[in-house]
């Protein structure tokens, strides 16, 4: 049997480290996982070529939304944040899922995020950014629970109508600010700070006030891993908060894409080990 990452660029990606280590420790021995340069525009054209011997296929940017428009069914959680990161063959073709989800939430679970309500009710979430990854991390604190509103921090509260509109649709309370805006109160009852911009978004100013204004069991999630240790991941290290990475999240949504390809329980010891024996960034223990 086969599988792959889709993306472009590719090169670059954990995933192959990932699903071979799983493929082996499952004694997959036939098994093989692959990366593939592919664009958004040559995905479908890719995928309708594969066949029957193509279990699964993980597809990275620019290729999401893509990777939702050729499948025959879709999950109603990629359906929500409008992507999928997981194809996977069926009888009737291939069907759409978005692990992205479970990896914001495995992250955040492993940084010690449990969803207990807090004082006055249940905390906040705040995400940084409105991007595919700001939906995908909104949905994945859907999934942990614990936080009934999520503030969305952006340069222009115009252009986070799309990711407004996905927190409503599972159900938050949600609402922009402004990056010109942001006062410690929005901050001070946040059980996660998400962190989904490009690197070099936060500034070590920056940085300083988010993790200065934030309680002091905030879980703080930085999608960025290179370069590494980010100025946020930094100030929330010397603060004491447990910092999760992208490589945290890259590890956990690989658990549910390697039991829908294979039908078998993930082995998550072994995956860990693979992934931490390639980077320089330590990962987060995986929870009980």
């Amino acid at each position: 049997m086969h599988a792959a990452v889709l993306g472009s660029p590719v090169a670059h990606s954990r995933s192959p480290v990932l699903h071979r280590a799983a493929y082996a420790a499952l004694g997959l021995d036939d098994w093989t996982y692959e990366a593939v340069e592919c664009t958004a525009e040559e995905l479908p054209a890719w995928v309708a070529a594969r066949d029957a011997s193509w279990a699964g296929l993980s597809v990275t940017m620019p290729g999401k939304r893509a990777a939702l428009e050729v499948a025959t069914t879709v999950t109603p959680r990629a359906a929500r944040v409008g992507a999928a990161n997981t194809l996977v063959r069926r009888a009737e073709g291939w069907a759409a899922d978005c692990t992205d989800l479970d990896g914001v939430a495995g992250a955040l679970r492993a940084g010690g995020v449990v969803g207990v309500p807090g004082a006055g009710g249940l905390r906040d979430a705040v995400v940084l950014g409105s991007g595919s990854t700001a939906c995908a991390a909104i949905g994945g604190l859907d999934e942990l629970g614990g936080s009934e509103s999520v503030t969305i921090v952006v340069r222009d509260p115009v252009r986070a109508e799309g990711t407004l509109a996905v927190a409503r649709s599972f159900g938050f309370a949600a609402r922009a600010v402004p990056w010109s805006a942001l006062a410690a109160s929005d901050l001070e009852r946040a059980l996660a700070l998400v962190n989904t911009t490009p690197a070099g978004s936060v500034d070590e100013a920056r940085a300083a006030f988010l993790v200065g204004s934030v309680p002091d069991d905030t879980v703080v999630l930085d999608a960025v891993y290179h370069p590494w240790p980010t100025p946020l991941a930094a100030a929330a290290t010397d603060r004491g908060l447990p910092v999760a990475t992208g490589l945290d999240m890259l590890l956990h949504q690989a658990f549910g894409q390697v039991e829908q390809f294979t039908g078998l329980p993930a082995p998550r010891d072994a995956m860990r080990a693979a992934l931490a024996a390639t980077v320089d960034v330590a990962l987060l223990p995986l929870p009980d």
